[in-house]
């Protein structure tokens, strides 16, 4: 039980552009609509008019670590104890990024034939995070004998934010003409908790005599919640951290068939209320215990006490991860037309962190069934390899995967293995990715009148006309 929790910690260290599930693009999914407002959900012909994921949660997690000290958190989280290829330059940082996107409700209507018109309502939740923390910060949990000199500067300048909430809201979209094609998202967001801490000086003095350590820490704070005072009932919606967003998008296909896709997604902020905590924070404290096996806590909880004294309660604003991307994509056929083979290439940037990445996304399609091939390269040189398997027809559809399928196993199958004298191999990063979906069609089948099964005849008065009409006992 503890390895799994340990996993889940892994999966839910909230981050990149990856999350973002580039696997989708093109493949005319509910989500797909959702996530690149110009898509389409609907087939003229062939699909139903209401189309609803039943509650069925379409979600997708994503988590990044890197640097020196990744071998020896995953040599702790797994085997229990701390390795020692760690810097005390100060310098060796090292990265964790993470974001979750959870649709729980989607439902959209096919409305028009006349431009292909859809609308939809959808709610749902994401969590984005990133932070950076030094070999150092890793080492005086581990073995403070490390540390051989009594002084060290700087040596723990971390930096960390995170935020999470609920999202409510609407999409549209429609065929301005038969090659373009635009769409618009706007959301209600309702902020569960925000978090920011970023040290800019640190100072520590080792007194080993006294098995101790003094901490001097400055830098600033931000907080949604007083500490301690976060509940469960604070996890429902609320407007009580109010913000919003937009997304919109266009498509364009071009002369040879190209089908060009650009976007800018979740433009948006959350305003945290007046009760939240600001604080700049420069103090010292002591860690007790250096030696002995509760350092962990004891490192943790005076840090957590300098950091979060000095707080005011006032209230301030944060942006959402916004991000714009550009696609390209053509199909063909394989086989004499047995297997569909779909290419795109998108390149996503993040607008207000220094995020960008690349991404080469590959369908292959026999029926109703499409395996997915993804590449991606990022900022971060993070280079990863992913899978899906999707069954999608004209009115259901489900899909699984991993945009990093490698890093996904090795971390699962690290967290099942119960030999404790097994060798952790870490490879250029640590990485965790995993999204399913689905989603079916309901309704009556949209028709153009010159293909209609069913053609309306006689009354076609509306019902207010009709109860008038019958009150009265006039007619037209």
């Amino acid at each position: 039980m503890k390895k799994f929790l340990i996993l889940l910690f892994f999966l839910a260290l909230h981050s990149r552009l990856s999350a973002q599930q580039f696997a989708q693009y093109n493949t005319g999914t509910l989500y797909d609509s959702f996530e690149n407002p110009s898509q389409k959900a609907f087939i003229p012909d062939s699909s139903r008019k209401i189309a609803f994921n039943l509650f069925f949660p379409n979600f997708n997690v994503d988590a990044t670590l890197s640097g020196n000290g990744e071998r020896s958190l995953q040599s702790r989280a797994f085997l229990g104890r701390y390795t020692e290829e760690l810097s005390l330059s100060g310098k060796n940082f090292n990265y964790v990024r993470g974001n979750t996107n959870a649709y729980l409700f989607m439902l959209k209507l096919y409305t028009n034939l006349e431009g292909n018109q859809e609308v939809g309502i959808f709610a749902g939740t994401k969590s984005e995070a990133r932070g950076a923390f030094s070999d150092a910060s890793i080492a005086v949990l581990a073995d403070n004998t490390t540390f051989a000199s009594n002084s060290y500067t700087d040596l723990f300048n971390d930096r960390f934010n995170y935020q999470i909430y609920h999202q409510i809201g609407a999409t549209y979209r429609t065929d301005v003409d038969d090659r373009l094609s635009i769409g618009v998202k706007l959301s209600a967001l309702m902020g569960i908790v925000y978090n920011k801490i970023n040290i800019d000086r640190s100072v520590v003095n080792f007194d080993r005599p006294n098995d101790q350590a003094f901490l001097s820490l400055e830098g600033d704070y931000y907080a949604s919640f007083e500490p301690g005072k976060f509940t469960k009932h604070d996890l429902l919606p609320s407007f009580r951290n109010p913000g919003a967003s937009i997304s919109f998008g266009t498509s364009y296909i071009t002369d040879d068939k190209t089908h060009v896709q650009f976007n800018i997604k979740d433009l948006g902020f959350i305003h945290w209320n007046k009760q939240s905590l600001v604080g700049h924070f420069n103090n010292t404290g002591v860690i007790q215990g250096l030696s002995e096996r509760g350092v962990e806590d004891s490192v943790t909880n005076t840090t957590a006490a300098l950091v979060q004294s000095n707080g005011i309660e006032r209230s301030f604003t944060t942006p959402t991860d916004a991000r714009m991307e550009l696609s390209a994509s053509k199909a063909y056929w394989l086989y004499g037309s047995a297997i569909k083979y779909t290419p795109t290439v998108i390149l996503s940037k993040q607008l207000f962190y220094p995020g960008f990445t690349g991404a080469m996304v590959n369908h292959f399609q026999y029926n109703n069934f499409v395996a997915t091939l993804t590449g991606t390269y990022d900022d971060m040189k993070y280079l990863s390899l992913g899978a899906q398997f999707m069954v999608k027809s004209p009115n259901a559809e489900f899909f699984i995967g991993s945009e990093r399928i490698g890093q996904t196993v090795g971390l699962l199958s690290m967290a099942l293995n119960d030999d404790p004298k097994r060798t952790i191999n870490a490879g250029r990063y640590t990485g965790s990715n995993f999204y399913i979906g689905f989603s079916f069609k309901f309704g009556q089948v949209i028709e153009h009148r010159e293909n209609a099964s069913y053609i309306p005849m006689g009354d076609n008065r509306g019902f207010i006309k009709r109860f008038i009409q019958r009150i009265t006992g006039k007619s037209d």
